[in-house]
């Protein structure tokens, strides 16, 4: 049995890493993906997890599976495609450390991942499943997601969705909310960034926001609010848990990290979603908060995802 199994995009971030000796800019390659960071967040945690999608057959496939394997998540239901290139993403990041996004997805091997192609075995055999939403931008990866979220909730996983919205990979505004918006329903967890409130429920205020998502059935919200933590909503209590210091140099995966902390202890406290009370929903979010805290101190995505002795010394803070 699986702890954590999840489906959407594996890609190269080749990440801004200042300039050559003549003057141009330099761009390092790492692994990551919204859904991989969360994933290799959990593994470095100890949570036992697997990865379904499709990268090309090539040397950038051939590097994201090695750093997935290398970083404890069972890869043997990844596609390597003949027909298309993995899927690469340029960041640059501004003097903030936040970053800003150039992708070449058209299409990338992650679009392109089919229904049919789904592992079956794996869906039925975990206790989380989770996806984001970039997976939704183009078929048939949509379908596929629609349909490994039904084979996983009649398994009886919980479903967890953190949407991810990146502007150029959809056709416009209106489609990705539309999309986005359609996986709410079928979330048990769901976390969101205080950016994207407005496309997912049309509020600001992360009190009006939980609501509007509570509603159409999420049972335990995470809104993450940068460095002044998270807001966290089950039933009708809530709690702000405060965020942890850090010596921000790369927020590539901040949030991804800190779902994969949230998620990791969540199933190690053993608890059913009926069981978890706002007093353990705030546990976990602090452990989120610890694991994105380090996360946020290196450099790239899934290579920046701390192990679990890190997070716990962090705890101490």
């Amino acid at each position: 049995m699986y702890d954590v199994v999840s489906l959407g995009e594996l890609l190269i971030d080749f990440t801004e890493s200042g300039v050559s000796a003549a003057g141009q800019r330099l761009f390092e390659q790492n692994a990551g993906g919204a859904v991989t960071n969360l994933l290799c967040a959990a593994s470095q945690c100890g949570a036992k997890t697997g990865f379904l999608g499709k990268v090309g057959n090539d040397m950038h496939g051939a590097f994201l599976k090695q750093a997935m394997v290398n970083a404890g998540v069972d890869m043997h239901a990844l596609i390597e495609a003949d027909d298309v290139f993995t899927t690469l993403a340029f960041v640059a990041l501004k003097p903030s450390g936040e970053r800003e996004f150039s992708f070449a997805r058209k299409p990338g091997a992650d679009t392109q991942l089919r229904s049919d192609e789904l592992d079956c075995e794996m869906l039925t055999h975990t206790r989380v499943f989770h996806t984001g939403s970039l997976s939704l931008t183009q078929e048939p990866a949509r379908s596929a997601t629609y349909e490994a979220i039904d084979i996983a909730k009649a398994a009886g996983a919980v479903i967890s969705y953190d949407p991810n919205y990146r502007a150029s990979l959809w056709s416009g505004k209106d489609e990705a909310i539309q999309f986005m918006r359609s996986l709410i329903v079928t979330a048990d967890i769901m976390k969101v960034s205080d950016e994207e409130l407005p496309l997912l429920t049309g509020e600001t205020d992360p009190s009006k926001a939980a609501d509007v998502l509570q509603d159409q059935g999420v049972k335990i919200v995470a809104i993450t609010l940068g460095a002044d933590g998270a807001y966290i909503r089950v039933g009708k209590d809530s709690k702000l848990v405060p965020g942890f210091r850090a010596k921000a140099v790369d927020t590539t995966g901040a949030g991804d990290s800190f779902f994969g902390g949230f998620l990791y202890r969540f199933l190690a406290s053993g608890k059913s979603l009926k069981e978890v009370t706002i007093d353990d929903a705030a546990d976990y979010a602090r452990f989120g908060n610890a694991t994105a805290s380090l996360c946020v101190e290196r450099r790239g995505g899934i290579p920046a995802m701390p192990k679990l002795a890190e997070v716990l010394e962090r705890l101490k803070q």
